[in-house]
């Protein structure tokens, strides 16, 4: 394994800012990771774990530690029969590639996370969910490090605690593991509507009734074209913010001064509120704010068009917060990671 030094950040991160990582280094194997947290822990340096780094941000100040490059390949199929296929991937397969595959193979469960960057060991971690579908969904175990007993483990979906865009990795135990692995059991049936209401409506205007996990995928990866900017042609991390959650009391006050309001019921007599629509109504759509652009398309997404720092970054998301709690008393929530020791 190579050890490198002083290396920026920003080149690694889809939003394109932050500093310099103390040290970097590549895992391609359990045995790789093992040994790197072995090693920083005998020289007293903290760890940050980094796939595709399309949902993390980085500070000005870099990171004063290692940044554990997951690089461990492998799709093998555990089971595979008439009606389901069970399949083992490595940490470091990118997302979208084992999704393609899984469809090409005429698997259901996960055609509709397709065009979503980063890799299979980052899914877990904010519970990756797109069009009426989530990680959760479908995965039966994940392989982990964890550091605290020094073994490798497994974890089943239960002790993940996975909620909306939320698990233990995000919560009580972040920093514990480093995912190595993920088993994902996968079915070989018929998409069925009803379907998410966006991915209706590009049935509906595409004249669409015959339904295949293919089908599904080419639709979520069109919409998804048109809605969300390629980072690598304008820097950005995809969703910026989660959708709010608010108690049924607040959703009802809310109606009467906003009907239009779209919501998405949720257990426990809560509401699921578009944040995108909300950044809308603030009159922040399309906003420069801070060298960030807040999209004309999808008022979640951030655009770096000519921030230089993370301070800039941090400004614009400030002002956007503030600006949504200030109209609703919603208190809007960032959906990607920080990188910080």
């Amino acid at each position: 394994m190579d050890i490198h030094t002083a290396i920026p950040l920003k080149n690694y991160t889809t939003m394109r800012l932050g500093g310099d990582a103390r040290f970097m280094v590549s895992a391609t194997t359990i045995d790789d990771v093992v040994g790197i947290y072995r090693n920083a822990r005998q020289q007293n340096l903290p760890i940050f774990v980094l796939g595709g780094g399309s949902n993390v941000l980085a500070s000005d100040e870099g990171y004063n530690g290692i940044v554990l490059l997951n690089r461990i390949k492998g799709f093998d199929i555990i089971s595979d029969d008439a009606s389901s296929a069970t399949i083992k991937l490595g940490a470091g397969e990118t997302w979208d590639e084992v999704v393609e595959r899984t469809v090409e193979m005429g698997l259901s469960g996960i055609e509709a996370l397709s065009a979503i960057p980063g890799t299979a060991g980052a899914a877990p971690v904010q519970n990756i969910g797109a069009y009426g579908q989530e990680v959760a969904d479908t995965l039966l175990s994940l392989e982990a490090y964890d550091t605290e007993t020094d073994q490798v483990v497994t974890l089943d979906a239960a002790q993940c605690q996975f909620a909306y865009r939320h698990s233990i990795f995000r919560g009580e135990a972040m920093g514990r593991y480093c995912i190595t692995s993920v088993t994902l059991k996968l079915y070989r049936q018929t998409p069925q509507p009803p379907f998410y209401a966006a991915l209706q409506a590009y049935f509906d205007e595409n004249a669409i009734s015959i339904f295949t996990p293919s089908i599904v995928r080419q639709a979520v990866m069109a919409i998804r074209k048109d809605k969300l900017p390629d980072p690598a042609e304008r820097p950005n991390t995809g969703s910026f913010f989660k959708n709010a959650v608010i108690e049924d009391w607040q959703y009802q006050d809310l109606l009467v001064q906003y009907p239009d309001m779209p919501n998405f019921d949720m257990p426990g007599a809560t509401h699921k509120i578009p944040t995108g629509w909300l950044i809308e109504r603030a009159g922040l759509k399309g906003e420069l704010l801070h060298g960030m652009r807040v999209h004309d398309k999808n008022a979640l997404v951030l655009i770096n068009e000519s921030a230089s720092s993370y301070a800039d970054l941090a400004a614009a998301r400030a002002e956007i917060v503030q600006k949504v709690y200030d109209q609703f008393h919603i208190q809007i929530e960032q959906e990607p990671l920080e990188m910080s020791v």
